[in-house]
């Protein structure tokens, strides 16, 4: 009987992943064409051209894919179970004394491996490529005077390199340092700003100045009230330089944000990606557990296509619903610990209590 059970847990398992491989390859065939599409407006743009976009694209499939981990399990457990289930398999493997419990411990045993999977490409494997992706992007529109960093980028201006460390909501900016230099070459003057407004498009206005003048040997500090860079960036060409929290590994985000934290400045937006990155693997094993209430829960009498339709629904609504939660914690100053598990605590609510009714 115990053999049996084992055959019977891989056969399970093995279906379980083929289903989440298939749905995987899937959506990242789908989004990664959307990707593309996104891309090629930038084509012409400097040096970048069509097969930079291309890079581009298979540089950041890890970092799609670990996104589409959760919704690729419980589609691709809804697919592999419903099979199952529209063969009658499920119904034989009941007859011949399988529990539901133990059909469900065979799919959840399969979600370890998804969920460790997940855990390890979000900080080993998706963000070196991703970073790869957007610095090469960067380079080939703007050229070789910008550099950017996992602390805000570089950028060349006139006689000047500037240094951002962040860009913030509403055309704003912090961190902002200037090494001014003179014709041979030297420091000739240092700028520091902990804010930087974004006015008249390109045009950026730098406050609580702190300047530090270089004359030979001696050092003449100042504090402005403002300082201006004219003709600068765009806030649209700070988009496309500022590497996004989530493109950033476990280990980072949390070393940065112990650094915002030690400069008093405002780190919910990288404590947000961290958290959720944190709680990929509780999300995908949740989904998992919910892709069993359509199995055996109330929508076990729907055919195939209604399920997949349902749980296509079901991820949509719960990755808009995470989106939206987390950005609305960082708007009213809520926990980012509590807005990403509040999401993933619904949904194992919701199919604990339905599978407490289907066993």
């Amino acid at each position: 009987m115990n053999d049996s059970i084992r055959i019977i847990d891989r056969y399970i398992g093995r279906n379980t992943l083929q289903g989440f491989l298939l749905v995987l390859s899937l959506l990242v065939v789908l989004l990664s064409f959307m990707e593309l599409l996104i891309q090629i407006k930038d084509v012409g743009k400097g040096s970048f051209q069509m097969a930079d976009a291309f890079v581009f694209v298979v540089l950041t499939i890890p970092k799609r894919i670990v996104d589409l981990m959760p919704v690729a399990a419980l589609l691709g457990s809804i697919v592999a179970l419903g099979l199952l289930a529209d063969h009658q398999e499920l119904t034989a493997m009941q007859a011949a004394g399988i529990s539901v419990q133990r059909i469900a411990f065979s799919v959840l045993g399969t979600s370890v491996v998804l969920m460790l999977a997940t855990i390890l490409m979000a900080q080993f494997v998706a963000p070196p490529l991703d970073q790869t992706a957007r610095i090469q992007r960067s380079r080939a529109i703007y050229g070789k005077s910008v550099m950017m960093s996992k602390e805000g980028f570089w950028v060349r201006h006139g006689n000047a390199f500037v240094h951002v460390g962040r860009t913030l909501s509403g055309e704003q900016a912090a961190d902002i340092e200037v090494y001014e230099l003179d014709a041979s070459g030297r420091l000739r003057r240092f700028i520091a700003a902990p804010e930087a407004v974004l006015r008249d498009r390109d045009d950026w206005l730098l406050t609580r100045v702190q300047a530090k003048m270089f004359s030979g040997d001696s050092v003449d500090v100042q504090s402005l009230d403002e300082y201006r860079l004219s003709s600068f960036l765009t806030s649209g060409q700070v988009a496309l330089l500022q590497l996004p929290p989530d493109s950033l590994s476990l280990s980072d985000l949390w070393s940065y944000i112990r650094s915002l934290d030690e400069r008093a400045q405002n780190s919910k937006a990288y404590a947000l990606a961290f958290w959720q990155k944190v709680c990929l693997p509780v999300t995908t094993g949740a989904m998992v557990l919910l892709s069993l209430t359509f199995i055996f829960g109330s929508t076990r009498t729907r055919n195939a296509s209604q399920r997949i339709f349902l749980g296509m629904l079901t991820g949509v609504v719960f990755h808009l619903a995470n989106q939206v939660i987390g950005h609305l914690g960082l708007i009213l100053s809520l926990p980012p610990i509590l807005t990403t598990l509040l999401p993933v605590g619904c949904i194992l609510v919701v199919a604990l209590r339905l599978l407490r009714r289907a066993f």
